[in-house]
């Protein structure tokens, strides 16, 4: 069974990989923050899966302060955005 959660981080490494591709290479701000943003929840999903198989619960509160860290960059990402960007 460690070898399917072992799979599953590899996994997610993966897909964590392809979002930090998409937010380097995506054509408006807008999609580099979708970027960023998917790394950050996936990186919650992360810490997670990592600390239920090393057995450490105390993983799971970290990931939520990560996730609230997240969200409130992002939005504070995007306030600012929103009164600094050009129309377009």
């Amino acid at each position: 069974m460690t070898s399917v959660y072992a799979g599953v981080c590899v996994a997610i490494l993966v897909v964590m990989a392809l979002a930090l591709a998409r937010a380097f290479s995506a054509p408006t701000v807008y999609d580099r923050i979708l970027g960023v943003n998917m790394f950050g929840t996936k990186t919650v999903l992360f810490i997670a899966v990592v600390g239920y198989l090393m057995g450490r619960p105390d993983f799971l509160d970290i990931a939520i302060v990560y996730a609230l860290i997240n969200f409130i960059g992002m939005v504070a990402v995007l306030r600012f955005l929103e009164h600094t960007a050009p129309l377009e």
